[in-house]
């Protein structure tokens, strides 16, 4: 294992790497790993300020902050990785992949472990955030630009904002039933739609009971004019 196996992992998994030479020398999500591993070293050993030294030149080189005392597995695959943040306490599993843009944060109001605890096989897509001390199970998938504010069961697929489960072992779970991390269901959109047809269905039954030619008699209180 090790960082030579990490390059090795971001070869196989990305497509546009030609080969490990090419992640060894020009990927910055390679790159990070290797400054992590110099302010982790400094951080176990109580040299705080080389820490947080080291890990602030490496958020300059490669766009991608991580806190010495953040504890990362084997195989990280970190795709691009601009603007990605993970606090102090995250703790990450091995063979994960991680797009642009993720935020692995506190909420400002936990004390002691503070940030998210991720299982193995996790893939978290561009943008998203992960908030708090909540745990991710292994094999979970966190659709783009969703925000997690709770523990996530193993296997599951989640998407929205806040984030909800929307499949789990393969199976659809209620409300959406795709897994297509090209094609994630829109929950809020799913929500708004029943709730259109609800209100065409409580319109037809209060026009079936109130025709246009019998309107309703205004209810105590009402006025004719026009509301303001």
């Amino acid at each position: 294992m090790g960082l030579w196996a990490d390059a090795k992992n971001i070869r196989d998994k990305d497509p546009a790497a030609r080969n490990v030479a090419e992640v060894l020398l020009l990927y910055p999500g390679f790159h990070i790993l290797v400054f992590h591993a110099v302010s982790s070293f400094f951080y176990r050993h109580k040299l705080l300020f080389l820490a947080r030294l080291n890990s602030q030149l490496a958020r300059h080189i490669t766009g991608i902050e991580i806190h010495p005392g953040a504890k990362i597995g084997h195989k990280l695959f970190i795709d691009h990785g601009m603007g990605i943040v993970f606090g102090e306490t995250t703790e990450i599993g091995d063979n994960c992949t991680i797009y642009h843009g993720v935020t692995l944060g506190g909420t400002g109001k936990d004390c002691g472990k503070r940030h998210p605890t991720l299982g193995n096989n996790v893939l978290i897509g561009a943008g998203a955030k992960v908030l708090g001390p909540v745990f991710i199970g292994d094999n979970v998938r966190i659709g783009a630009g969703s925000v997690v504010l709770s523990n996530l069961p193993a296997n599951a697929t989640a998407v929205g904002v806040p984030a909800e489960v929307v499949r789990i072992n393969n199976k659809p779970v209620c409300p959406a039933d795709d897994l297509d991390q090209q094609d994630l269901p829109d929950v809020v959109k799913q929500r708004i739609c029943r709730l259109e047809v609800r209100l065409s269905k409580l319109e037809a039954t209060l026009q079936g009971e109130y025709p246009p030619d019998q309107p309703t008699s205004p209810a105590p209180g009402a006025t004719d004019g026009p509301l303001h």
